[in-house]
């Protein structure tokens, strides 16, 4: 029989060092030392080991979608056959995010597709699926926050600024031409693949490479984004939360929890429950009194809360390709 091994928890340095990747994924061995007040030999010691190890990951993903264009499912199943489904889901490209629940019976999946291409999921393909009892989808009307904006609250203010880049020129993210695009799917694996490397895995000049490579990371049509397992960080419990926000105080609610260290996501949504919270805490202590005292000044109406049993995919994992349901 196997037994179930808890991942160990990275000491206080090796979290200071993840949430300076947060900052800036490509950041130097030097810069961090000099910020964080440490030798660059052991913060090239602690990097190369966290990310040698896979214990964190820096991918760069595309700049998200305008709203309207990707919708949120809630997705009840019999029991026994989430497994079945979940993997099914996750062999889809457009299906980025996809979340099991603890009790077995629901899946919250994020689908970014084109409108016929989402009508035939929502409308045809699991509704046909007799595993499947109900399906709730809604419409993402605005992203206040997701996973490449949630940093881990272990560096001091004056740290973060220092190892933040400076934000990009005001104006609409620049489209990816086939240069890009052919950068894009190296750093998809690997944010940190230097400019050298990147010019020879995709026959192009190192000087245009360096070139196209700052100008998209600057512009943030590209954008760094750190891997790491919450668990590793001490952060056992993962919720998703759906509130019912009255229209007044809804933005404000959708900007306080974007703001939270404990929230990893925030979207504002069609529907009943028209604003949703994903979250990391480190126990359920932890998430009582997140919904008992943090959100109480809100003006919510409603919360449903679903523990998180198995996050199955999400931006950054590669799951084995199955079949999309058909029924």
């Amino acid at each position: 029989m196997k037994t179930h091994v808890e991942p160990e928890v990275l000491d206080q340095l090796d979290q200071r060092l993840i949430a300076a990747l947060q900052c800036d994924g490509r950041l130097t061995t030097e810069r961090a030392a000099r910020v964080l007040g440490l030798s660059p030999r052991v913060v090239n010691q602690r990097l190369a080991g966290l990310l040698g190890s896979g214990a964190a990951r820096v991918i760069a993903v595309p700049h998200r979608g305008a709203p309207g264009t990707t919708m949120l499912l809630r997705i009840k199943v019999l029991r026994g056959r989430l497994d079945t489904i979940s993997a099914a889901l996750a062999a889809r490209p457009d299906i980025p995010f996809i979340d099991m629940s603890a009790g077995g019976d629901e899946i919250t999946a994020v689908v970014s597709a084109s409108a016929g291409q989402r009508g035939r999921l929502v409308f045809r393909q699991l509704p046909a699926t007799s595993a499947i009892t109900s399906v709730s989808a809604q419409t993402v009307l605005h992203v206040y926050a997701d996973a490449t904006d949630w940093k881990l609250d272990a560096l001091t203010g004056a740290e973060r600024g220092q190892l933040t880049p400076a934000p990009p020129p005001s104006g609409p993210v620049p489209g990816l031409d086939a240069l890009d695009r052919e950068l894009a799917d190296v750093l998809l694996g690997d944010a940190r693949v230097s400019a050298a490397a990147l010019a020879a895995r995709t026959g192009h000049p190192e000087s245009t490479v360096r070139r196209r490579l700052g100008a998209l990371l600057r512009g943030r049509a590209l954008i760094p984004h750190v891997i790491v397992d919450p668990r590793r960080l001490g952060l056992d419990v993962d919720a998703n939360l759906y509130l019912q926000v009255p229209p007044a105080y809804l933005d404000a609610a959708g900007r306080v929890l974007a703001a939270h260290p404990a929230v990893h996501g925030v979207l504002a949504l069609t529907g009943p429950a028209n604003l949703s919270a994903a979250v990391w805490l480190r126990d359920l202590e932890d998430l009582h009194r997140f919904i008992t005292q943090d959100l109480a000044s809100l003006s919510i109406t409603s919360i449903d809360t679903v523990l998180v049993g198995h996050a199955v995919k999400r931006p950054g994992s590669t799951p084995s390709g199955r079949p999309s349901p058909e029924g």
